[in-house]
């Protein structure tokens, strides 16, 4: 597709023009994939999270399950779900609309030849730039959603008005609205950029290698298999990679941990920890969350004519 002026533009290089509407459109995408794939893993965020902040207390997913369910009854794995629902489905609306504005100015800022030559470097940046801005959104809700998860039965309202309510009224030992900015920038940039990157990369590398046909030829239900699977081995990739700065997150909501930096938190925990405590339970909660994602997302885009995300 050839823009108004005749000269390449990387808003018109797919199937449909990146407009104001393409942009809208991908941001509601994002609020479909993220929202509803992270409220419905609750309760292994709830395990999670607790096995994090008591390792001693919950030493494993199946176990730590059980525990919560006997210790609070099932509406005890389902804490924070509300939060979880709105911080996610705000955090997807920017990450996925503003990663494909930032993607394409991007690469307009670079030029055609080194557009396609530094494609990698675009996609790190345009998906590191709609993070920052994303996360300013999700951290409020996220906070929440920690607090809600990881007190003590009782010590803490678990009903998404009260809970917000009270983290407002006790900003000065929650540092509520935006105290954990910087670990959630320190969990989230370098996931969204490993799941950004890896997805990209990985469905190019199923385009050339496997599906070796123009993208076009092959039907949706191949595109979205293709889509599932790269957005699920990304998401291996960004649990790793994002797992000890997640384990930050959760201590910070920690009663133990009130008043304390990020570094004597670390300092305490140990790296080792950090690096493993959880990561399991976490690498088949990301993967699937992922994969699910994507598939969600470029489904979304293909019903509205858009086509499915990535290729050669």
């Amino acid at each position: 597709m050839t823009s108004p002026s005749g000269k390449w533009d990387a808003r018109y290089q797919g199937p449909v023009p990146h407009d104001t509407s393409y942009y809208a459109k991908c941001m509601l995408g994002g609020v479909l994939a993220c929202g509803f794939t992270h409220a419905g893993i609750t309760p292994l965020d709830v395990a999670k999270c607790n096995m994090q902040v008591s390792p001693g207390k919950y030493n494993g997913t199946i176990s730590a399950v059980r525990l919560l369910m006997k210790e609070e009854g099932a509406t005890g794995i389902w804490k924070g779900v509300g939060p979880t629902f709105v911080g996610y489905s705000l955090q997807g609306l920017f990450k996925y609309g503003l990663y494909e504005v930032f993607k394409d100015l991007y690469a307009n800022m670079a030029g055609k030849d080194a557009a396609e030559k530094y494609k990698p470097a675009i996609w790190l940046a345009g998906s590191a730039s709609a993070e920052f801005f994303a996360d300013f959104a999700l951290c409020p809700l996220e906070m929440t959603k920690v607090k809600i998860q990881t007190s003590p039965v009782g010590a803490f309202p678990t009903a998404f008005g009260a809970a917000l309510k009270q983290m407002s009224v006790q900003k000065a030992s929650t540092r509520y609205p935006f105290g954990s900015i910087v670990p959630l920038w320190s969990r989230q940039i370098p996931y969204t950029m490993a799941k950004f990157f890896f997805f990209e990369k990985i469905v190019q590398l199923f385009y050339t290698h496997v599906f070796t046909k123009p993208k076009d030829t092959y039907g949706k239900s191949t595109q979205l298999g293709i889509t599932f699977a790269s957005g699920y081995l990304a998401g291996i990739v960004c649990a790793v990679v994002s797992h000890p700065a997640d384990s930050l997150v959760s201590l910070l909501g920690k009663a133990e941990n009130k008043g304390k930096s990020i570094g004597t938190i670390a300092s305490e925990t140990g790296i080792a920890t950090l690096m493993t405590k959880g990561l399991p339970t976490r690498v088949i909660m990301i993967g699937t969350l992922t994969g699910f994602q994507w598939w969600i997302y470029d489904s979304f885009k293909s019903a509205m004519g858009m086509g499915t995300t990535g290729g050669k």
